[in-house]
């Protein structure tokens, strides 16, 4: 029962810290699959193999080297100089990403909950210390209970898809786009979000000392997030092609399900992002404290501070020069990911 309970805490933080605000937006989905027609759900597919197999590698080097936060395993990974550098460069992105997060969060407040921009960002930004005090145990209940959720919602769409006209047009829509362009989607996707997905995965499979819990809970997690994906995918492909016009596209589909249903979304978007927040934030502050040597409470303080004075200015020109950049390094990051052989374990 220990072993299934561990593997269950795996597979929804993994679950939660990939899918991420991208798949209640459905903008990740749309982009990365849907647009490519009917291969998209075999690049789902390839997408889900390299979560599952990926997923659990890295978290298995996380766990032979002990990592203390992922800048260990890009050593590991790119060399001690490379790696450090690396680390770097994924520091000022993960504090980009939660920068946005907190100001989604408090975006969410002031459009849907009547209370004000600034109310909602320093109401997330208590709610983030405190869970963040208790370290990866919170990470952990968060996402227990959140993911079930974002779960429920993937089965309600899906009823819903089945019982709309066109419900197979998934296997149907083409696309004009070049196979390059089909086939390299699902390596940059995977890259972007293990990349990401290591500020928390990393620790988490140091402190995790059963390995078979770790490997089963990549699979789980990995077969998890292809599930939501390709529910994601079928009910989009519905409304192809008009559904692109929209910056919310899963919102249109959420209003079709009722008023009830509308609200549960809006609640689901804010506890992905807060998911991810506590997620980023928490990576963040281990790599820090190897640097700083300031105690983790302290480094949560300054880092949500500087993620508060972000918001306040806007951080979308940074990110829209960052992303591409990130975007390419997360792919070799993968390729060395594949090709590190492990050591033979006695």
């Amino acid at each position: 029962m220990k072993r299934i309970s561990t593997v269950m805490q795996i597979a929804f933080t993994y679950m939660g810290t990939v899918v991420g605000a991208g798949f209640a937006t459905g903008q990740e989905i749309l982009q990365f699959f849907t647009r490519f027609g009917f291969i998209g759900a075999m690049t789902i597919l390839l997408a889900t193999v390299m979560f599952v197999w990926l997923g659990s590698k890295m978290m298995l080097i996380s766990n032979d080297v002990r990592a203390k936060s992922y800048e260990d395993v890009n050593k590991v990974l790119f060399g001690e100089r490379f790696g450090r550098w690396i680390s770097h460069f994924m520091q000022l992105v993960l504090f980009g990403v939660c920068a946005v997060m907190l100001a989604g969060a408090g975006a969410i407040f002031s459009e849907n909950w009547n209370l004000s921009y600034q109310s909602g960002l320093l109401i997330t930004m208590a709610g983030c210390f405190l869970l963040l005090r208790k370290g990866m145990s919170s990470i952990l209940t968060v996402n227990s209970i959140v993911v079930p959720i974002m779960l429920l919602f993937t089965v309600l769409i899906i009823i819903d898809t089945v019982q709309t006209p066109g419900s197979g047009r998934w296997m149907l829509l083409t696309s004009d786009f070049s196979p390059v362009a089909v086939w390299a989607s699902p390596f940059l996707y995977a890259a972007f979000n293990l990349a990401m997905a290591q500020a928390v995965l990393v620790p988490l499979g140091a402190e995790i000392g059963d390995r078979k819990a770790i490997v089963y809970g990549s699979w789980v997690g990995g077969i998890g997030i292809g599930f939501m994906l390709l529910a994601g995918h079928i009910a989009l492909s519905v409304y192809m092609p008009g559904i692109q016009q929209f910056a919310i596209p899963m919102g249109g589909i959420a209003r079709e399900l009722g008023h009830g249903i509308q609200w549960i979304y809006i609640f689901l978007i804010f506890a992905e992002i807060f998911t991810t927040l506590i997620a980023d934030i928490y990576g963040l502050t281990l790599q820090l404290q190897e640097r700083l040597k300031l105690s983790r409470t302290l480094l949560t303080i300054l880092t949500l501070g500087a993620c508060y004075i972000a918001s306040q200015i806007g951080f979308g020109p940074l990110l829209s020069t960052l992303y591409p950049i990130f975007g390419l390094i997360s792919l070799g990051w993968l390729i060395l990911l594949i090709r590190h052989r492990p050591p033979i374990r006695k």
